[in-house]
């Protein structure tokens, strides 16, 4: 190592991952600060009033449709549920996700590419969560953008598997795998139709992957014309 030069251990993460997580921290950092009391008796509930404020409801949007009317403050409803919790794990687990599947997708994509996997995921998974007429709880939470993430990290994947002529399946053993594990989670305490929303989600990182990825569409003429 040359004098004046410094190794980094880690990397650090691209800007717009820490744009995207900024939200999340800075909303636990307060809540956290409420439960203490110490900034007085009604920041105890500042997270239920975010919940109450930012988090997704469908039956809301389907009386929109049903109405044709589109206030704004129910509309961004459908981008800002990914950035409110229903507890300190929950929103620690996102980040987890948020932070490792964003340093690994973004440094290979642009930062608006990762932006808009991440809220294309968050939208394509309320939408397809508001259009199925079983579900009535609301959304809450960034699992549906993480799994958008996890969507574009499997395109990765799957597309330099097939540039080596691999067995291109072997991307999604870990999408297969978070199945699994939310199917054992769902028989031993019980299923909740969140997890639409997640699935659909990583579906829609996935394919947005093929716009969005540097020199994305020409990936996808290429694959046309191969056919």
């Amino acid at each position: 190592m040359q004098p004046g030069q410094h190794h980094q251990v880690i990397n650090p993460l691209p800007p717009v991952v820490w744009l995207l997580a900024g939200p999340i921290i800075a909303g636990e950092i307060l809540f956290g600060l409420g439960q203490t009391g110490l900034v007085g008796d009604l920041a105890l509930g500042w997270r239920l009033d975010a919940l109450q404020r930012f988090a997704f409801d469908p039956e809301i949007l389907r009386q929109m449709v049903i109405q044709n009317t589109w206030p704004w403050k129910q509309v961004a409803r459908i981008v800002t549920y990914p950035f409110v919790h229903g507890s300190m794990m929950h929103a620690v687990m996102v980040l987890v996700f948020l932070l490792a599947l964003g340093k690994m997708v973004g440094e290979v994509f642009r930062g608006w590419a990762v932006a808009a996997v991440f809220f294309g995921a968050t939208i394509a998974g309320a939408l397809v969560y508001a259009a199925l007429p079983f579900t009535r709880g609301a959304l809450y939470g960034g699992y549906p953008a993480a799994y958008g993430l996890i969507g574009a990290f499997t395109w990765l994947l799957w597309m330099k598997l097939g540039m080596a002529n691999a067995n291109r399946g072997r991307a999604f053993m870990f999408i297969g795998l978070l199945m699994a594990v939310r199917l054992v989670f769902g028989l031993l305490f019980g299923v909740t139709p969140d997890w639409i929303a997640d699935f659909t989600g990583f579906g829609a990182g996935f394919l947005l992957s093929f716009f969005v990825a540097p020199g994305g569409w020409r990936n996808v003429l290429a694959m046309l014309r191969r056919r």
